[in-house]
């Protein structure tokens, strides 16, 4: 039979002193403080009892570098998935706030669908390729649970997608603090969330950069 529980964890804080929107860009490596965060989720799962039998990463390396307490915690390498990056965004790299786009005219086009989102890749996508994510890491191990590292827009569009919600949100609004721990459940084939834990609340961090 497949795992009993699929847990999405979010990456840790991101060294990002200028603040940008680091999408998919290349070299944002976690901060001190991110790599603490990263080795409490892992001594989350060990605590929760937990028994772990496949981590699977993000390609971006602040997604491996959160993985890395947990592979060594329960002695097992993560595979990379593609399906679980970030989601790409055409402002990748800059500073993005209300004033930023108020004075640029020419970035409101890509703000005419916000149900798309039209700035970015759809949410429908985001959801195939996480579904397809979970599905197959579910089904990669005969029992236990799996571990997925990845992002916080792929967490929190799953959460809407298993709660029946609508997909449109602010993004100020999400429930998806870093190191966070999302868990599911197939149940009849139907991914369902069964718990949400914030390991690394405690911890001192900057929540910014993410798309």
């Amino acid at each position: 039979m497949p795992a009993q529980r699929i847990h999405l964890v979010r990456h840790g804080e991101v060294y990002n002193p200028s603040g940008v929107l680091y999408g998919r860009l290349p070299n944002f490596h976690l901060s001190d403080t991110g790599k603490l965060m990263a080795e409490a989720a892992a001594k989350e799962l060990k605590s929760q009892g937990f028994h772990i039998k496949g981590v699977f990463s993000s390609p971006l390396i602040r997604a491996q570098e959160s993985a890395r307490p947990i592979e060594e915690l329960f002695s097992l390498d993560a595979k990379i998935d593609e399906d679980l990056i970030e989601p790409w965004n055409v402002f990748e790299g800059r500073k993005l706030s209300v004033k930023a786009v108020a004075v640029r005219p020419h970035w409101w086009w890509h703000f005419r669908n916000p149900a798309r989102p039209a700035w970015g890749e759809s949410f429908i996508d985001i959801i195939a390729r996480m579904n397809q994510a979970m599905i197959d890491a579910s089904e990669s191990v005969k029992s236990g649970d799996v571990v997925l590292v990845t992002h916080q827009l792929p967490i929190w569009v799953m959460h809407l997608h298993a709660a029946g919600e609508k997909l449109m949100h602010d993004p100020r609004k999400r429930r998806c603090s870093l190191s966070s721990i999302t868990s599911f459940e197939l149940v009849e084939g139907k991914l369902t969330e069964i718990s949400y834990l914030e390991p690394a609340k405690s911890l001192l961090a900057v929540d910014r950069g993410a798309v």
